[in-house]
């Protein structure tokens, strides 16, 4: 008997384990996670990739417990991924209010802006339009009067450079300027077209303050030169300087003279003007009718304003030369 015989005691051979495969020309299998033969299946059928084991479920979480999260796990030898900062939330509140608050703020100048662009005038707004039309084209033929003073001005400028003329037009530069101021103090007849305007009613239509309201309006409008005169034919030249008072024991009291009702206006300018001026509504006419007065007014293409103002004597003021 052979010793292979004694060390199984049963008299045959003990039979060789079987072997791992080996790779090419007898090497070991370069695989590091192949399997272990032992482990293969014999039912298993050839060619078939063996069935990958399924993950254990992870045991249930006791309530109320708090379970970190497991940081992933970096390859060896990368660098960590930067992440972004995160801006704080109260940050971007306070930038969102900031914008909002600025947009309002812009919001509300515009409002307050396109307010102030569209508000008109309560008086002009309920004027007919054919009044506004009349008053705009006054205004241009102001305007073009204006003008035609600036060229005669410019003129007269040259005129007094030019030499050999400059006396002459000098001496009639300053005879048109005394006559001006002639006619503005009061100190000069004046003669034009015009308007004649008088006032009837009871005294509180006809008060001062009528009156003075009635001469600004036609101030406003382009008066000229202008007088007033009661019933019994008694004028007073109205100038810069003259006042308006109510009488103690009735009428009106101009510069000093007693004045009896009803009154009349003779004013110099440009009629047309100077009448929508005065029925502009809320104006001379409406306050006076609605005191229980009434205002008429006619065109007249020739107006005298001869009542003369004593001129001032100045005892301080000199001209500056």
């Amino acid at each position: 008997m052979s010793e292979e015989h004694r060390e199984t005691g049963t008299g045959w051979p003990q039979p060789a384990e079987p072997g791992r495969p080996s790779g090419p020309a007898g090497e070991p299998d370069p695989r590091p996670d192949a399997p272990d033969p032992d482990e293969l299946s014999p039912l298993a059928p050839a060619g078939e990739p063996p069935v990958e084991r399924e993950d254990v479920p992870a045991p249930a979480e006791e309530p109320g417990a708090v379970v970190s999260p497991r940081p992933e796990a970096e390859p060896e030898g990368s660098e960590p991924e930067a992440r972004p900062e995160r801006v704080p939330v109260s940050r971007r509140l306070t930038s969102a209010g900031a914008m909002i608050a600025v947009l309002l703020a812009l919001l509300g100048f515009t409002l307050v802006v396109q307010l102030k662009t569209t508000s008109t005038d309560p008086t002009l707004a309920a004027t007919r339009e054919e009044d506004l039309v009349r008053i705009s084209s006054d205004l241009d033929a102001r305007e073009r009067r204006l003008r035609q003073d600036i060229e005669a001005l410019e003129d007269s400028q040259r005129q007094l450079r030019s030499g050999e003329q400059g006396r002459q037009a000098a001496l009639e530069e300053a005879t048109r300027r005394a006559d001006e101021l002639g006619i503005l103090a009061g100190t000069l007849p004046a003669v034009g077209p015009g308007l004649e305007v008088e006032f009837r009613g009871p005294e509180k239509a006809t008060s001062s303050t009528r009156i003075l309201d009635a001469v600004q309006e036609l101030r406003g409008a382009g008066a000229e030169a202008m007088q007033i005169q009661g019933a019994d034919g008694t004028a007073v030249r109205v100038i810069a300087s003259t006042y308006f008072v109510d009488g103690s024991g009735g009428g009106l009291v101009v510069d000093g003279r007693r004045l009896s009702a009803p009154y009349t206006i003779l004013v110099i300018g440009d009629p047309a003007t100077m009448r929508t001026a005065l029925n502009i509504p809320g104006g001379v006419v409406s306050t006076v009718r609605e005191a229980g007065g009434n205002v008429t007014s006619e065109d007249r293409e020739v107006v005298e304003v001869s009542q003369l103002h004593a001129p001032i004597k100045l005892d301080h003021a000199r001209p500056v030369s």
